[in-house]
């Protein structure tokens, strides 16, 4: 079953929406903690790992921003290389998916 982006489920997508919209804050709020605790300890794993839940937290950010986009502006569902509709079971998986699994394996290589 896939998605038909054009004529998705609007009670669906304002729950995904809010979904959404509440990862979000979870992120932001874990971002700025994490930002706040930038204390230098010495210890240059704990560097390392402090920088990498910062990228990650970022990361998390800037998917839920595309997906919150492409849902305001039409396009959530649609793969974005190939324009074909993105399975209803890989945004249930990943509501942030921006590619077919197809496109998105082509995309990794």
């Amino acid at each position: 079953m896939s998605v038909d982006h054009r004529t998705v489920d609007q009670r669906w997508l304002a729950d995904l929406r809010a979904s959404l919209t509440d990862d979000f804050a979870t992120q932001t709020a874990r971002l700025r903690e994490l930002t706040e605790l930038n204390a230098d300890t010495g210890d240059p794993s704990e560097a390392h790992n402090q920088a990498a839940l910062l990228a990650a937290t970022r990361r998390n950010i800037e998917q839920i921003t595309g997906a919150l986009s492409r849902i305001t502006d039409g396009t959530y569902g649609a793969c974005q290389k190939c324009g074909k509709n993105i399975p209803a079971e890989r945004l249930e998986v990943l509501p942030h998916a921006r590619f077919c699994v197809p496109c998105q394996e082509k995309h990794n290589r």
